[in-house]
């Protein structure tokens, strides 16, 4: 392999995460090739051809692994419940591994994959595409520029409204599957809470099922007091008739507050491609920073929301295989989520303020 030699990836999974996410970022990817497709589905295997004629399908896991020696990486987006073992074998196949989030049911076994990795040299990277959404990659700057003075509490929601459950393993109730909220859009906000404002001392958490026929959480609030002090306040819910902003974030010199979800998810769900003007949003949309007003009246300064940017983790992926730059999201920051939502989900079923 040489620098000019693109890196050859498989994909096991091709729903929403594979066909959505992950397949269109690889291929976008300058150095990565995406080589094989894994999916059971017929029906999906002439999809990701029709969309990437190059590639090669496989109808199961077994046929990539026997295959090893001509990837350079392997990546799930298969269901939560498949994600330890599926990196559990391509790690001892010698293959690097990116998995989607959530990395692991549980911070152990996040750890044990970590560990597993270490030993054999190879990189785990947890696919958490949040860390470069348009209004986080706008807040992180505004705090490292200290336009809101001291942080004091992070107000973050991750809301949806679809009052009648869909189905599928997302949102069954079977623990095996781990879905549900919590572990769903729970695993956004609490990294994106954990790399703005560090590690969590305590949790405070409720989690409900509101809608008839639900079988797992679909309205769940966390709070989390960091070791720094700050507070967040984390929301994640598909029971939200009226969305409230997506970030408000109060300091000690001025607080920010931004409506509306990153653009890049719905134009990758609407077929389009990383390019020009990827990422922008119009200025309608920008957050307002100020104090002591109301940005619903228009008060504060508007901020420019800088570009949203999902291609820069597998860019810097590539460049991690490369020995170029550092793996961009480490199992053990996963780790230290998983913590988070384990604290979480005890808290809502006992009653309970979990110190961590």
């Amino acid at each position: 392999m040489t620098a000019a030699t693109p890196l050859r990836v498989g994909l096991i999974g091709y729903g929403l995460a594979g066909s959505v996410f992950h397949a269109p970022l690889i291929a976008a990817t300058e150095g990565l090739a995406l080589d094989t497709v894994v999916t059971s589905n017929p029906e999906r295997q002439a999809q990701a051809k029709a969309e990437f004629p190059e590639v090669r399908t496989a109808a199961g896991p077994d046929e990539l692994f026997d295959r090893s020696g001509d990837l350079d990486l392997v990546v799930i987006a298969s269901p939560n419940k498949t994600h330890v073992p599926l990196a559990t074998t391509a790690l001892k196949a010698g293959l690097p591994v990116v998995v989607d989030k959530p990395v692991a049911g549980t911070a152990a076994e996040a750890r044990e994959l970590a560990a597993l990795a270490e030993e054999r040299g190879l990189l785990l990277s947890v696919f958490q595409n949040r860390r470069w959404d348009n209004d986080f990659l706008t807040l992180r700057s505004l705090l490292e520029q200290g336009e809101l003075g001291d942080p004091w509490r992070f107000e973050s929601r991750f809301e949806r409204w679809r009052p009648q459950p869909k189905g599928g393993w997302r949102e069954s109730g079977d623990p095996a599957e781990i879905g549900g909220l919590l572990y769903d859009l729970g695993s956004h906000v609490v990294d994106q809470a954990l790399v703005l404002f560090g590690p969590a001392t305590e949790v405070y958490a409720e989690s409900v099922i509101r809608r008839d026929g639900a079988e797992t959480d679909d309205d769940t609030f966390i709070a989390v007091t960091h070791a720094s002090g700050v507070r967040s306040h984390l929301y994640a819910s598909a029971t939200a008739a009226q969305l409230g902003p997506r970030f408000r974030v109060l300091g000690s010199k001025a607080g920010y507050v931004k409506y509306g979800l990153d653009p890049q998810e719905a134009a990758l769900r609407e077929g389009e491609r990383p390019g020009p003007g990827w990422g922008a949003e119009p200025e309608s949309l920008y957050g307002r920073l100020g104090a002591g007003e109301s940005p619903v009246t228009g008060a504060g300064r508007a901020v420019p929301t800088l570009p949203g940017d999902y291609p820069a983790y597998y860019a810097a992926v590539a460049g991690a295989l490369r020995g170029e730059g550092p793996n961009p999201v480490t199992a053990l920051e996963a780790a230290a989520a998983l913590d988070v939502l384990e604290a979480a989900r005890r808290s809502a079923r006992d009653k309970v303020t979990v110190t961590l």
